[in-house]
């Protein structure tokens, strides 16, 4: 668990956060105007976690997990065939 900017801990979930005054509504890490989707989209091109972080100054490691994170737990949600 890390602590955000204020100094308040920050589980990977909190980390990613909704708004719709921000990005449509999609999904952001920490209230930012970085998609967890241009984030996993980065990553799936081969973008190193190093590139991401030098490119956005403002993200953390953590950061990246949770969009990591947030994705594995949308997988696993089950759907029911009608």
């Amino acid at each position: 668990m890390r602590h955000d900017e204020k100094g308040v801990s920050m589980t990977l979930e909190e980390r990613i956060t909704f708004d719709n005054e921000k990005c449509s509504g999609r999904p952001t890490i920490r209230n930012m105007r970085i998609r967890v989707s241009d984030i996993l989209e980065m990553l799936a091109q081969n973008v190193s976690s190093e590139e991401i972080l030098h490119d956005f100054p403002d993200l953390e490691a953590e950061d990246i997990l949770a969009c990591l994170h947030y994705a594995a737990r949308r997988v696993a949600i089950g759907r029911v065939a009608a």
